[in-house]
């Protein structure tokens, strides 16, 4: 299973490394803006941070097009093709929900009350942590290295904390006296970003899954 990675100077595990890389630059990104709209909302640095985000969530997008293509034009072996792509697309998802967060605050123009910032930087740090663990699960995958489930139960405990923080702040927005409608945008805003380590972790665990159906 999985031979094919070792075929035509191992191109496919080259572009899920180069997947993985860009990956990283999206999270870096997105940490920077939403912590530079917390400092100073509406800010020029916002807008080009969120905009280098978009523009590595569609490269990401191109690498992603680029393995199908290059996997789905050999003759390969069904299932490991489709275990391989149904892994990064899980991934994909991901940014697709760190894009959705800068989203609404750009658009919603959301200012966020001081008395959330550091919940809320606590959730953002706490996500990307498991994203960055996620990343070198995969890798370890890709290598065939053990320790898979240990980076598995890393991101189990990350979601869990960030599962804690999200309802926390959710429940201080609500007791708060801010106006009932930014409630709303601000309950908006924290789910999106729960989403973010919910992703990561179920994503996680498919990759255990898989460690473990190629041992069979």
């Amino acid at each position: 299973m999985f031979k094919f990675f070792f075929k035509k100077e191992n191109k496919v595990e080259e572009l899920i490394y180069n997947y993985l890389e860009n990956f990283q630059l999206i999270y870096e990104n997105f940490e920077e803006a939403v912590f530079s709209c917390i400092k100073k909302p509406h800010c020029k640095e916002f807008n080009f941070l969120k905009e280098q985000t978009d523009k590595y969530e569609s490269k990401a997008d191109d690498i992603i097009d680029e393995i199908n293509n290059l996997m789905y034009g050999k003759v390969l072996i069904p299932d490991s093709r489709e275990d391989i792509m149904k892994l990064l697309h899980g991934l994909d998802k991901i940014p697709g929900y760190l894009e959705i967060v800068l989203f609404m605050i750009k658009y919603q123009k959301l200012v966020i009350p001081e008395k959330f910032f550091k919940d809320i930087q606590d959730l953002i740090k706490i996500s990307l942590e498991a994203c960055e663990t996620l990343s070198k699960q995969v890798v370890g995958f890709i290598k065939k290295e053990t320790g898979t489930r240990a980076f598995m139960n890393t991101i189990d405990k990350h979601e869990s904390h960030c599962d804690y923080i999200e309802k926390r702040l959710i429940q201080k927005i609500f007791t708060s006296n801010i106006d009932p409608f930014v409630k709303l945008q601000l309950k908006e805003l924290i789910i999106c970003m729960g989403d973010i380590s919910d992703q990561a972790d179920r994503v996680s665990k498919m990759v255990n899954i898989l460690s473990m159906k190629r041992r069979v």
